[in-house]
């Protein structure tokens, strides 16, 4: 095996053992499971720039498109929606890979989604303002034979991202002035 064969195969016990920890000490201590997610304070600036910032300082920018107002020099928040939903499922895939004991190579999860801009633009209130369609196409290599389908669709389940899309999570938009 390569030296970074090694490595690799190091991180996947590495990460394997983090998970198998986590998930002992979660089963004896349940009430630290549910917890309230870090917030993300999204400040409007210039025209439609939008700075959001989190913990840690953690920050990103956005802004819309020069066709509907924005100056287009950042992402769109569309694109940081599939971003997370790309990122999320090759993070969960390593994380079930590691599980399996499988030893990856390349990840790639690609997110496509459709939209209409009636939605957004409030032309038609039937229309979604959101994504009307979206997938994820999923590319890994391995020198494991094992079943990856399975493993992408454990990934898939188990991902707060892409389950926050799929499932109907509870919305509420607070006005305070």
């Amino acid at each position: 095996m390569s030296a970074s064969g090694n490595y690799a195969s190091r991180m996947t016990t590495d990460i394997g053992d983090a998970l198998s920890q986590a998930v002992d000490y979660l089963r004896e201590h349940r009430s630290e499971a549910r917890y309230t997610d870090s917030a993300a304070t999204a400040v409007l600036g210039d025209g439609l720039r939008v700075t959001v910032t989190g913990p840690d300082g953690a920050s990103l920018t956005t802004d819309m498109p020069k066709s509907i107002g924005g100056r287009g020099e950042s992402t769109s928040p569309g694109w940081f929606l599939r971003a997370a939903q790309a990122s999320c499922l090759a993070t969960l895939i390593g994380m079930e890979a590691a599980r399996a004991g499988v030893t990856l190579g390349r990840v790639e999860v690609v997110v496509e989604s459709q939209s209409d801009d009636f939605g957004i633009l409030g032309i038609d209130e039937a229309v979604p303002a959101g994504p009307l369609t979206s997938k994820a196409t999923v590319r890994i290599e391995t020198e494991n034979p094992t079943d990856l389908s399975a493993l992408v669709a454990a990934a898939d389940r188990h991902c707060p991202v892409t389950d926050a899309v799929r499932r109907a999570v509870p919305w509420t938009a607070e006005l305070r002035i």
